[in-house]
This record gives structure tokens, C-alpha cells and sequence, in this order.
């Protein structure tokens, strides 16, 4: 009896650091890629001390397994949304603009070579497969897991491609906005979006509470802002029900040309990795990323000093298109910038985020947490 116990001790043992009982690393059952748009150093911190008056009191942060990754695209220093998530899921580098698709392509022009993301190869194993984000679900970041274009701005065409998957049968849970525009977008390519959803099969909820009890699949895309902590619960839900386990990708909006929101999103985001991580059993794979980082710069301020405590009267005097903010303590200039950004993550397979990286590392990583080559 005590010899069964000390090994059950050990097994429980191994299995919160990452090993095995044979001496490998454990493996993953499902992966959830947790994506702070625009969340870079910078931007953490500032959250840290928006949310709780001190450093290094976000959940992530207190992850032991952590790295930093490279956001570079071909051919430049600094990268946007499609070309830093096209990385981080397919493992290669593109184009500005480019949503999985090689650099072989011309943005706007040409195709380039079709890159297989981290949830068609997931759809391939057999897995179940989601993509959620508070913002439009044909942007860049979503549309980088399931979608292929030369252009990010196609958002009719990469949207409708998830009626017409290339691997697999298709991401099978999407919740997401921008409801109104992709309507719009599709009719410019000549079809009826609710006429396609209708052949197909899928129709396209505008909420939540639409997708029908018991699903395992489900379309929403909505108007109004998404309810994150919802949305990923009853994903986490519908996905779990697949005995070989899951992807899902999670994005929240972490750019602060407002200051006050984006890093109220990021906190909030960072309560609803938290709640995740006890939700979700040992079996899974918490990994946490950015596409790229921010020019929030932290200059000025204290424990007695709120970090936005002048933004409502900036904000009030800022003319309309200025994208600059000068606060006592912060200084924003609005743009995408080129430092690495935080890699964290919890899990089978934490073990393998550590030191430099280049962002497309982060698809390795992934797979080899599965035990995939």
C-alpha cells in the first residue's frame, strides 16, 4: 500500500513539471493559444500597474516557463497582425498583409504557397477545433488559423472559407464579431452569406445564446461586443466533448491607441486565463503570446500616482485622428513596433518555452506538444 502510494505521489509529481512516469514529456491533449494582440512588454506591465497598482501581479507573469519571441515578417523589422499570427501558426514567415500563405506571394496580386496552420493539422488528427476573438473574426489574427489570402483585407473570401475548408472538415466553433461588414464583404464576392451557411449546413448566429444545447459546433458572429469569459466557456464546452482532444485559439485586443481600454481589456483577459486554468485539466497546453508589441512607453508615475489618471482629459482635448498620447506617466505613439514579446506557458509541453525565439517556434512547440513531427 505505502509502495502504490509513493508511486502515485510521483506520477502526480511528474506530471506537474512536465515529465512523464517514463522520463519523456508529458503530452498534451488539447492546446489553447492564448493571443494578447499587441500585447507586448510594455503593455503587460502597464496593465499590471492599471489593474493592481504594482508590477508582475498578472497571472501570466507569474508563469514559470516563459520566453521571448521574435515578431519580425519577411523582408522587415516589424510585422502586423497577419504576418506575426501567420508565424506563430503555420511555422513560416510571410509578408505584411498575408494570411498564411507564403512569401512567394505578392500581397494584393499573387497567391503564394498555401501554409498549413496549427488547427488544419489539428483538424487532420481528428481533433476539435475553435476560434474566438473580441474582435471581427475575419481579421488578421483569427482569420490566420483557418483562412488563406493574399490580402488580409479579403474579408469576404477568407470568411467563406470556412464553408470550404482545405483540411479536414473545418474549424468547428467560431465566435467572434464584425457581423455587419462580413455580410457586406461577401456580398461584394458575389454570394449570400446566409444562402452559403444554409447549403452548408451552418448557419451564423448573431449570439450566443442561439447555438443549440448539446452542439459541438457552432458559428457566431455578432454586432455587439463579444462576452469573452462566455464565449470561451461554452467553446471549452462544445470542444471537450471530442475524446482526442482540442485546438483553440482565444484572441482578446490589447492595442491601446486608448490607453484605458486596451489595458482593461488585457486585464480582464488576464482574470479569464486564471479561470481557464482551473477549469481546464493537467492534459492541456496554456500557452500565451503576442503577434506583436506596442510603443506604449512607461516614463513617469508611482504607487501614488494612477498610470491614466490624466487620460480622461487628454482624451477630451486630443483632436479627432491623433493617434499620440502624452500622459505624466505614459507616452503611446500609436504604431506596431519590432521588440520581442513574452512567450509564457502552463502545461504538457511548458518545458520546451524558454530563452530567444523566433516567433515560429511557437508552431513547433505546439506540435511537439501533441508529439507530432
Amino acid at each position: 500500500m505505502i509502495r502504490t502510494i509513493s508511486l502515485l505521489l510521483i506520477y502526480a509529481a511528474l506530471a506537474l513539471t512536465g515529465w512523464a512516469a517514463d522520463g519523456k514529456p508529458a503530452r498534451a491533449k488539447n492546446v489553447i493559444l492564448l493571443l494578447a494582440d499587441a500585447g507586448g512588454i510594455p503593455t503587460l506591465n502597464a496593465a499590471s500597474l492599471h489593474g493592481y497598482n504594482a508590477p508582475q501581479k498578472l497571472f501570466v507573469q507569474s508563469w514559470e516557463h516563459v520566453g521571448l519571441s521574435d515578431t519580425s515578417p519577411a523582408g522587415k523589422w516589424v510585422t502586423d497582425s497577419a504576418a506575426g499570427m501567420t508565424a506563430i501558426v503555420t511555422g513560416r514567415k510571410t509578408w505584411n498583409g498575408v494570411i498564411s500563405q507564403g512569401p512567394d506571394g505578392v500581397r494584393g496580386k499573387k497567391d503564394g504557397t498555401v501554409l498549413k496552420t496549427i488547427l488544419e493539422i489539428a483538424e487532420e488528427k481528428g481533433l476539435s477545433t475553435g476560434v474566438m476573438s473580441n474582435v471581427s473574426i475575419a481579421d488578421a489574427t483569427p482569420a490566420a488559423c483557418y483562412g488563406h489570402a493574399n490580402d488580409r483585407r479579403n474579408w469576404g473570401e477568407i470568411f467563406l472559407q470556412i464553408f470550404t475548408p482545405l483540411f479536414g472538415d473545418g474549424v468547428d466553433v467560431v465566435f467572434g464579431m464584425g457581423r455587419k461588414r462580413i455580410y457586406e464583404e461577401v456580398k461584394k464576392v458575389g454570394k449570400d452569406l446566409d444562402e452559403v451557411a444554409r447549403q452548408k449546413g451552418r448557419p451564423v448566429f448573431s449570439s450566443l445564446s442561439e447555438v443549440p444545447a448539446g452542439a459541438v459546433r457552432g458559428l457566431v458572429v455578432m454586432d455587439e461586443p463579444i462576452a469573452l469569459p462566455d464565449a470561451a466557456k461554452k467553446a471549452i464546452q462544445m470542444l471537450s466533448k471530442n475524446e482526442k482532444g482540442y485546438f483553440l485559439m482565444i484572441e482578446s485586443d490589447a492595442h491601446t491607441d486608448n490607453p484605458a481600454a486596451g489595458l482593461d481589456r488585457l486585464v480582464a483577459f488576464d482574470k479569464l486565463i486564471k479561470e481557464l486554468a482551473g477549469m481546464v485539466g493537467d492534459d492541456t497546453l496554456l500557452l500565451f503570446t503576442a503577434d506583436h508589441s506596442f510603443d506604449l512607453r512607461l516614463d513617469g508615475g508611482g504607487p501614488d500616482q494612477p498610470i491614466l489618471q490624466d487620460w480622461e482629459a487628454f482624451r477630451k482635448a486630443r483632436e479627432p485622428g491623433v493617434r499620440k498620447t502624452r500622459l505624466a506617466a505614459l507616452q503611446i505613439d500609436g504604431k506596431h513596433t519590432g521588440e520581442e514579446v513574452l512567450v509564457a506557458a502552463k502545461g504538457p509541453g511548458a518545458e520546451r518555452v524558454r530563452g530567444f525565439m523566433p516567433n515560429t517556434r511557437i508552431f513547433e512547440i505546439m506540435q511537439q506538444a501533441w508529439g507530432w513531427k
